[in-house]
């Protein structure tokens, strides 16, 4: 049993401010803050119309939505400014590899510019407490069978991971730059390839396997022995959360402020072993995609999660064959449930477990 506390006593009405609140990652933080009591503002371009943000009715649980662009910087200062919040998340970015080969410089104003303009932000308001930075885990200079820490070499070649390791740079710069920073404390944030009930995004491999289940085709997997850093998308909300209380009672004071929040690398597993477990619980086929160019990414990603173990006592929960499960259970129960409930109630098992 893995029972580490989310501490929702602290949670209780504290003002939290989220960008990108409208996407898969960012719809499940709201759900998350929602059940433990926060008032949550969003800051994020409008949601796709098949959306967990939509699905679930979170614009109901939230207090306001603001669906201006991140580069927007006297918008998003204004809304920060308004929410008076004392937490930040930022989540808002274009999040996909493929689309960062397709249209770099979106990529890369969006990311960095989306960056800066958090920052700025940051650095002219009062009531700001902890800033949590999302970036990913594809900020390592790629090296094979690497596993890696916090403070290994950081290096990208696609537009995404390079723009990411630009957010890296740009935090790091801000929070040794600048006297006022250091008293708010920022920290970055490297997860793994999160999974879980309603995410509809192109290109990544469980809403490719659903949409394969849905017309009654193959799943084409582009490269089944790429290995990922598996893990439902609670376990690193989880930690982000964990993070952020300890930033805001200020007892992280001397720690570097980036942290990876990955699986046991037992979790660890390829694109393949994956998309052959759901093949089999939903009875489609596997098919591996042939002539096509295919665009390059890192061959296997692996993190070590032994910091965030240590200094928040945050560890995985659901192993990557529970995670199917509970990815399968929640787009089962769906089609005859509430989808906010479907997603509280698998949050209270997760808090359980």
């Amino acid at each position: 049993m893995n029972n580490f506390i989310i501490n929702k006593k602290f949670w209780k009405n504290k003002k939290v401010f989220i960008t990108g609140h409208t996407g898969f990652k960012g719809a499940w933080l709201c759900i998350f803050l929602h059940f433990l009591g926060a008032k949550i503002t969003g800051y994020s371009l409008k949601p796709q119309k098949k959306s967990l943000f939509n699905l679930a009715n979170i614009s109901e649980i939230i207090l306001k939505s603001y669906f201006e662009d991140i580069r927007n910087a006297s918008k998003l200062k204004f809304a920060i400014s308004k929410s008076n919040a004392d937490i930040i998340f930022h989540l808002a970015a274009q999040p996909l590899v493929s689309e960062s080969y397709k249209n770099p410089k979106n990529t890369f104003d969006t990311n960095i510019l989306g960056t800066i303009n958090i920052m700025e932000s940051i650095k002219n308001l009062k009531n700001i407490r902890s800033a949590i930075i999302v970036t990913t885990d594809k900020v390592y200079d790629v090296k094979k069978n690497k596993i890696f820490n916090e403070t290994d070499l950081l290096g990208g070649s696609d537009p995404y991971s390079m723009s990411k390791v630009c957010c890296e740079l740009i935090c790091k710069s801000y929070y040794k730059s600048y006297e006022k920073l250091n008293k708010k404390i920022i920290a970055t944030v490297r997860a793994g390839n999160v999974i879980g009930g309603g995410d509809y995004s192109k290109d990544r491999i469980i809403p490719d396997i659903y949409r394969s289940y849905n017309k009654n085709t193959n799943i084409l997997l582009r490269n089944p022995n790429h290995v990922r850093p598996w893990q439902h998308v609670l376990e690193p909300l989880a930690g982000y959360l964990i993070l952020a209380e300890k930033m805001y009672k200020k007892e992280l004071t001397d720690k570097v402020q980036n942290w990876n929040f990955g699986p046991n690398l037992t979790d660890c597993r390829t694109v393949k072993y994956v998309a052959e477990k759901f093949s089999k619980k939903l009875s489609i086929k596997l098919q591996v995609q042939k002539n096509k160019k295919k665009i390059k990414e890192t061959y296997s990603l692996r993190l070590n999660n032994a910091k965030s173990k240590k200094y928040l006592k945050w560890v995985p929960k659901w192993s990557i064959d529970k995670c199917i499960i509970k990815i399968i259970e929640w787009n089962t129960l769906i089609k005859k449930q509430n989808v906010l409930e479907v997603c509280e109630k698998q949050l209270i098992d997760y808090l359980k477990d």
